[in-house]
């Protein structure tokens, strides 16, 4: 295969659209996909060729994948609720940490002395947000700048905890998916079903 040249804007876009596709299509969950036949449908489509594979085929082969991942989703999401529940259930054991009526959990590393925010306030506070796994998916100290918004405005899990928390303290945060991102998730990075660490730090109420 002949690699092309890059060196007209036309040829740079084309390259971009071509990466936003391939994302797309390695986002969707459909495996087994052949890049080969792939440019070649993408091809014939744009010169306006006749398909070379009939389009009642097509349409019963992209049934079948799309049928395909959607149950290898539903097998990853299953596993990943046991695996926040089995972790819950567990840490829930853990010395110094408070489990809630709700499902949220909670340990304190430091305990302020300032007001408590309510739901209505605006607050600014540092935090590292991670899968059960340990992986980070997000974190303000990372970025080396603490965050800010209203109460009311983030999931569930947080807002509870928030309205729970002095200024100055700093806790562990260990919440269900009901309490995250429910099923449907966030993104690439936070799976549908995912149970949720985050440790917090409540700055100030802004």
């Amino acid at each position: 295969m002949t690699t092309p040249s890059f060196d007209s804007v036309e040829a740079q876009a084309s390259y971009g659209i071509g990466l936003q596709v391939g994302q797309q299509l390695q986002e969707s969950g459909l495996q087994g996909l052949e890049p080969d036949a792939l440019l070649a449908g993408l091809r014939d489509a744009l010169e306006g060729n006749t398909p070379a594979v009939p389009v009642d085929v097509v349409h019963r082969a992209l049934r079948e994948v799309h049928e395909r991942a959607d149950a290898v989703r539903r097998q990853r999401q299953e596993a990943l609720a046991v695996e926040g529940q089995e972790f819950l259930a567990a840490n829930a054991q853990r010395e110094g940490v408070t489990s809630t009526e709700s499902g949220l959990q909670f340990s304190v590393i430091n305990q302020g002395d300032g007001p408590i925010p309510g739901r209505q306030d605006r607050v600014r506070v540092h935090y590292t947000g991670k899968l059960i796994d340990g992986t980070v998916f997000d974190s303000s100290v990372q970025r080396g700048e603490p965050a800010e918004f209203p109460v009311n405005g983030v999931i569930a899990g947080w807002i509870e905890a928030l309205t729970l928390m002095p200024v100055g303290s700093k806790w562990e945060l260990y919440i269900p998916h009901n309490l995250a991102y429910g099923e449907r998730g966030a993104g690439a990075s936070i799976p549908p079903f995912s149970a949720l660490t985050f440790e917090v730090e409540l700055l100030e109420i802004l």
